[in-house]
């Protein structure tokens, strides 16, 4: 099981490296995209994983597919709590790749939100996001695809592009503070 680096890690400040297209399908690559899921899934409060978080400087990141509600939709906060109760529901969809993404579009409307970080344990604090964001990037697949969204998947498009450039959100929280799991 791939361990989730923390914060002091030197991999999670550098500038994640572009995956060449024709490398995408590669089996290294595909050992990645499951190594991530894997990490991801074993996350009880986790929506996303970025490849420098288990120590690939490589530009990509994985959105739980628990976010997802099965209308199609992102899900509500009481269903991905739910989903975060039962990892075993069959239910869950299957988790969102995105390699090489590139946000193009965010909204100017933006908002302070709470956030934490698997790579940042037990902190959380609170950051500015756009409302709204858009992303460009390759699926497992090699497919090309954009991808708009709002609220909590627009935050996670916006936290996990930051991971790619070797920014944590501590850099740019206010209000940070411990809270431990009871």
């Amino acid at each position: 099981m791939q361990k989730i680096l923390q914060k002091n890690e030197a991999v999670l400040r550098k500038d994640a490296k572009e995956i060449p297209i024709h490398e995408i399908k590669t089996p290294k690559i595909q050992k990645i995209l499951k190594e991530m899921s894997a990490a991801l899934k074993n996350q009880e409060d986790g929506v996303a994983l970025a490849a420098p978080q288990i120590g690939y400087p490589l530009k990509i990141f994985v959105v739980s597919g628990k976010i997802f509600s099965a209308k199609g939709g992102l899900a509500s906060g009481e269903d991905i709590a739910k989903s975060l109760k039962n990892q075993d529901t069959e239910k869950t969809l299957k988790d969102s790749v995105f390699i090489n993404p590139i946000i193009s579009k965010m909204s100017r409307e933006k908002e302070w939100i709470p956030e934490g970080c698997l790579s940042v344990r037990w902190l959380y604090g609170k950051t500015l996001r756009s409302k709204k964001a858009t992303v460009t990037a390759y699926d497992e697949k090699g497919k090309k695809f954009t991808r708009g969204a709002s609220g909590l998947l627009a935050q996670i498009f916006q936290h996990e592009t930051d991971h790619l450039k070797g920014i944590l959100f501590i850099d740019h929280a206010k209000d940070v503070k411990e809270e431990k799991p009871k």
